[in-house]
Order: structure tokens, then sequence, then C-alpha cells
């Protein structure tokens, strides 16, 4: 559910702004109304540095180093960062040269050790030493003969050769010339292995302010945030009674109300308070139980919902967890996602277990589905080698009986839509609002049974047409008569969209049954390959892990990216969603 919130408005004397906002920003329960802003050049040179300090402190969190005891760095203080920064600029600077250096070798290690020395004391006598390469099949035996030739290495598919000569004049030779490197190969290596040595002493540094200074880092993020939401709060507050009182507005949640007058009451601060109205950019703070808690980052992919809207996230969880069973289909991989989460739970940081809960939970749907088609890692229990089961096999569904089941569980999520739409309706705008989506539901209902199975007779018939005229009369209770019949019937023309939404939960049964027909190939192979003489136990072994591991992931995907689209374009369409809320962020939280 949506926590309610109260619209406050706090007057302050323009010399007790700046303590008060400092005070506030602790308390960090007031999502603020910033008006028109023109932020100081200070300010945004305290965000550019602000963003250099995040980026250097993910840096440094992503080193984790394990060699404690490294002596902490001799700086202190505004000096850290500097220091990093000088140590992450240096080593850009020095992977750089370690790039170039690699070149280098590479390009000369056809030529071996040389000592330039000796060249260069040729060509002062007047020698000439020419450089060439080509590849070996373009090599002429004939130019050993013509000119002073030296053959210095042959790598496939290339020849590196040396050519001397006394005279300006340049050799007729179908080959490369490649320039005198300035450097030998062993002047490289050794640049190169200083510079490996001076990289693993920046990265040693590095880790000894990973290791020992993080903690003052983080605390200068704080220190920084505070001061440029403090700053930008400023800039954008209203100013009253000749510039002498500031007028600071937001949204405070109902529950922490008493922390804000108590802080008023202390810094002999006036507010006022009133109800959000519809006009208002209310944030939106999510409150549900703990199973719907868990599906609250998957309804905000989307969009947070509107202030006066329901929050539909308790609605489709459950909807969501038994689609994605529906779509792994498989009892022995919903026991995998099962057992893997609560085993790596009991050791997971605090910030992952949300996210393990939700992997259990839809292990427990995959378990359900799995047992209703009879799906135990690619084996079906269907088959006639599985009878001793007896009983247990009464409740397994045969394909044409998913088939009816994806189609079931469609048509009671959209009636559960349409029927969320109208309590939706009538919440926001009154109970008027709300009919049309009723009488969407009496009116498929009639047309399932005149189509399947007539119970109601000419009842049906009449509760039909009361769908039908809800629909024309009540589509825009605002509107006048003609306005209201002409949108009726254009809504009426829509219903095409109703059996078009039906059909989109065929993909519940094809993903299932993509899944059980994958995991069936997989043992069907492995079986193949016992049969190898020697080392067929251990293929057959290996082939299973493997194979059902990449079953499992891929078919996971796609059991969580399906329904999810089930949920945000059929569901939350039929229960007339609007979104668009912004999420509650209090001043202090960044």
């Amino acid at each position: 559910m949506i926590v309610p919130m109260t619209k406050y408005a706090f007057l302050v004397h323009h010399a007790d702004y700046l303590r008060f906002l400092r005070k506030l920003w602790d308390l960090n329960v007031v999502d603020t109304i910033e008006e028109e802003k023109n932020l100081a050049e200070s300010t945004r040179d305290k965000m550019t540095a602000r963003k250099r300090l995040q980026d250097m402190l993910q840096l440094l969190e992503r080193r984790q180093p394990e060699r404690t005891h490294l002596p902490a760095p001799s700086v202190q203080g505004a000096e850290i960062v500097r220091a990093v920064q000088e140590l992450l600029d240096e080593e850009e600077r020095v992977q750089q040269h370690l790039v170039i250096a690699r070149r280098e070798i590479e390009q000369l290690e056809p030529w071996g050790a040389y000592d330039s020395r000796r060249i260069e004391q040729l060509e002062a006598a007047g020698l000439r030493v020419l450089f060439y390469t080509c590849p070996e099949r373009q090599f002429r035996q004939e130019w050993t003969e013509q000119y002073a030739l030296s053959i210095i290495n042959k790598v496939s598919p290339d020849v590196y050769f040396v050519v001397f000569m006394d005279s300006e004049k340049q050799p007729a030779l179908a080959a490369e010339e490649i320039p005198r490197p300035e450097h030998s190969l062993s002047e490289w290596r050794a640049k190169h292995k200083d510079l490996l040595s001076r990289r693993q002493q920046i990265r040693e540094a590095l880790d000894a302010f990973a290791a020992h200074s993080l903690p003052e880092l983080r605390q200068r993020l704080k220190r920084l945030n505070q001061e440029i939401e403090v700053e930008q709060v400023m800039a954008g507050t209203a100013a009253h009674a000749a510039d002498q009182v500031r007028v600071l507005k937001g949204f405070v949640p109902h529950s922490l109300e008493e922390k804000v007058q108590a802080l008023c009451e202390q810094e002999d601060v006036v507010w006022l308070k009133d109800q959000p109205t519809h006009d208002d950019a209310v944030p939106i703070l999510l409150e549900n139980n703990r199973f719907a808690r868990l599906f609250e980052p998957i309804g905000t992919l989307f969009a947070f919902p509107k202030y006066a809207e329901l929050d539909l996230t308790p609605f489709f969880a459950p909807f969501f967890m038994l689609f994605f069973g529906f779509c792994l289909g498989d009892a022995g991989y919903g026991i995998v996602l099962l057992l893997g989460a609560s085993l790596y739970r009991l050791r997971a940081k605090p910030e992952l277990r949300p996210l393990l809960a939700l992997v259990q939970f839809l292990g427990v749907g995959t378990v359900i589905f799995g047992i209703l088609t009879g799906t135990v890692f690619g084996l079906s229990l269907l088959d006639e080698q599985f009878a001793s089961l007896g009983a247990v096999r009464t409740i397994m569904l045969d394909t044409s009986q998913t088939f009816n089941l994806a189609l079931m569980l469609g048509v009671v999520q959209i009636f559960f839509a349409l029927a969320l739409k109208a309590a939706n309706q009538a919440q926001m705008h009154g109970w008027q609002h709300a009919l049309p989506a009723i009488g969407w539901i009496l009116l498929l209902l009639s047309l399932g049974d005149l189509a399947l199975v007539q119970w109601g007779g000419s009842i049906t018939g009449i509760i039909a047409w009361v769908g039908v005229a809800l629909i024309l009369f009540f589509s825009d209770p605002k509107a006048g008569i003609l306005t209201r019949i002409g949108k009726g019937l254009w809504d009426l023309y829509g219903i095409t969209g109703f059996f078009g939404d039906l059909l989109s939960y065929i993909r519940l049964f094809a993903l299932g049954v993509a899944s059980a027909i994958l995991g069936f190939v997989i043992n069907d192979i492995a079986l193949q390959m016992k049969e190898i003489s020697g080392v067929g136990v251990i293929l057959f072994v290996v082939f299973l892990l493997i194979g059902h591991t990449a079953n499992l992931l891929i078919s996971s995907l796609g059991a969580f990216v399906h329904p999810m689209r089930l949920t945000f374009v059929e569901f939350y369409k039929n229960a007339g969603f609007a979104g668009g809320g912004k999420a509650y962020k209090p001043f202090g939280e960044g």
C-alpha cells in the first residue's frame, strides 16, 4: 500500500535557516518541494567533486584488499582524495606506457636481441643497415646474391632480414622496409619490467588506501552530500517578508510527523500542515507485508503508482510467483532454486537477503507447477514407467489440461484486474467512474456464459445489456450524454483487446513445454553417452549437470521476463494503472 503523506510548510527566519536545514537533513524524513533554483558556482563545483569522490570510492571498494598488513597511508583528511587521484592518474599513464612497451616488444622479438650501438658504429663508418620484412613465399633467393643480405628470423608466414649498403642507393626489393628501432629489445624489456614494478607499487598503495581510508572517504562523501543538498534546498527556497523569512515545503509520512513537529518546537520554527491535493506531486513510499515487499523492485521497474491510486504490488505478487513457476515448470528446478537460495541466504549480506527470499518463493511456485505438470528434471511422471506413483498422478495435468489452465489463469487475472480498476477509479474519482469497469465484467462474463456453458439462460442476455449500458453511459461521467455514448461506443469497439490479452497467457504454457522438452532432450543425450564404454558414466553425469544447469539458467530468464510482461501489459492495462509517481526521497538520504 501507499503510505499516507502530509504536506508541510516551514516558516524560518533567514538567520536560522541554515542551522534548521542541517538539523532537518539529520532527521531524514522530509521530502522537500523546491522552487526553481539557480545554483551557485560553488555548489556546482561541489557536485563535480562529489562525482569524482563517488567514482573513487567505487574503484577502491572493488579492490577489496586481503593484505591488511599494508601500512596505513601517511596522508589524512582532504589529502587522501588528492593522493588517491594522483595514484589513479599515474596508474592510467603507466598502463598506457605498458601497452606501448608490449607493442614494441612484439615488433622487435622477431629481430632478436642486438646492440643498437654497433649499428650506430657501422653507420658512422658509412655502412647503412636496412631492416626488411616480407611474406616468406615472396622472398627471392637471388636477393642474397645481389646484396649483402642476412636473414635474421623466419616467423610464419613472414621472413625478417637486413641489408647492408655502402651507398645511398635504395635496394630494389619487393619487401617492406621497417624503420630502425630507436631502442633494442633488451632496452624495451627492461622498460617493461620497470613499468610493471611501478604499477605494482601503485596498486599496493591503492590497496593500502582501500584497507585503511574507506571509512574516512565515506564520511567525507556524506559531508559533501549534506553541503550540496543544503545549498540546493536553500537555492530553491522561496523568500518572503522582505527576504526575512524562508518558506520550505515538503511531504512527511504520517508515522513520522511527531519527529518533525518536535524539531520545529525545538528550533522555534512555525509550521503549517495540510492534506495533499490531486495537483500535488506527492512522493510515493510503499509499505507492504513481508511477501509483497519482495516484489516491490519488480513493480518499480515499470513505474511508481500515483499517490491517489492503488498500489498493485500485493495484487500482482501471487500471480507473478505462479506464472514464474508455470513457465519454468519443473519441480526439480524449483527444488534447486529453493535449496540454493535458502543455503546462500544463511551467509549472504543483509541487502541480498530480500532477493534470495524472492528466489525462494519463485522456487516454491516452480515446485507447485512442476508437480501439477508431472515434470522433474526433464522426466515426465505421467509416463508408464512411473505408474507406481499411483493416486499421486491423478492430480497431474496432461498437455491439453495445462493449456486450459494457462487460459484459466489469464481469465482470473484479467477479471481481477477489472475489479481492481473499479475500486481504483472509485477511490480516485468517485463511484460513477467505477461503473464502466463493472460493466466490462458483466459483459465479458455474459459473453463467456453464452459462448461456453450457457448456465444463465435469458438472464445472461439481460446482464450483458446491463454491462453494455454501463459502458455506454458512464465511460466519461463528466461529459454530456452524446459524448458519453460516443466514447462508450469507441470503448466497446476495443472488446477484441480483451481476447488478445487472454491469448497472451498461452505463453505460460509454451514456455513450460519448452523447458520440459529441453530437459527431456538433455536426459536422452546423456543416456546415449552412458553407453560409451569406459567413460560413459562420467560423461553421463557431467552432461546431465551441465545440460540441466544451462536449461535452468535459460528457462529461468524467460520465466522471469514473460510474467513481468504479462504484469506490466495485460494486468496493469486492465487494472487502469496510471503510474508516474516519484519515489519518496527524504532530505538527507543522499
